[in-house]
């Protein structure tokens, strides 16, 4: 059962290889791709850390744009944080504490205004949050299924692997995951995606090329099956 009394809606837990390997674009175009489907979808970041002067934080305002909805900002991003740096470091500079129940009222909230919801991650799949929490504890009390976000580069195989065996210990279920490319000369590309393939126990959603927009990389993305 998901989080929320719309479990029966589609919503999936958004994770990343590491930080910096698209979390954000994928989400951005999964959004499309959710909206071409004819659902009204929206994204939600719990945790963001890196805000200017402004208040402004770029993956926030980039997944907002590719919303079918313009939620309250405390919805899309109940914690954020000025720092560019961890979270739990930000938190505990700015005398703050990440509360996953507050984080959990949000998310129902959100996904009772749109048809389907994204949660995206920070960081990889196991960055802390706060004494004795991280974001796998976050993507365990939402029990959400996940789709994971692979950076092609040299020595994505081995975090692929490890992040799957990481989701598989909280008997979270990996909904697919997503190739992006994110190093345009990556040696050996086709070799290291069927390797992926042949070890991710997870179906492939599509290769996000290096170079395109969310809405070009939508048209090549499949969703995963809801509940799956």
């Amino acid at each position: 059962m998901q989080a929320g009394s719309t479990q029966h809606k589609p919503a999936w837990f958004v994770t990343g290889t590491d930080t910096e390997i698209g979390k954000t674009f994928v989400c951005c175009a999964l959004l499309h791709a959710l909206r071409r489907a004819g659902l009204s979808a929206v994204a939600m970041k719990p945790v963001a850390a890196g805000f200017d002067d402004n208040g402004r934080n770029d993956d926030v305002d980039r997944l907002l744009a590719a919303s079918s909805l313009q939620p309250p900002l405390e919805l899309v991003n109940p914690y954020g944080f000025k720092a560019a740096i961890a979270p739990h470091i930000a938190a505990e500079e700015e005398g703050r504490r990440i509360e996953l129940p507050h984080i959990i009222a949000t998310f129902a909230q959100l996904q009772a205004l749109a048809d389907a919801v994204l949660v995206e991650g920070v960081g990889g799949f196991c960055v802390p949050l706060g004494p004795g929490s991280d974001a796998a504890d976050l993507a365990a009390v939402l029990q959400l299924p996940l789709i994971l976000v692979v950076g092609m580069r040299l020595g994505c195989i081995n975090h692929a692997l490890l992040t799957q065996q990481a989701i598989a210990a909280r008997s979270l279920p990996l909904a697919g995951w997503v190739a992006n490319r994110i190093d345009p000369e990556m040696s050996r590309f086709s070799e290291n995606l069927a390797a992926l393939q042949e070890r991710l126990a997870a179906p492939l959603l599509g290769v996000v090329e290096h170079g395109t927009t969310p809405e070009q990389a939508a048209l090549g993305l499949r969703l995963p099956q809801q509940g799956k």
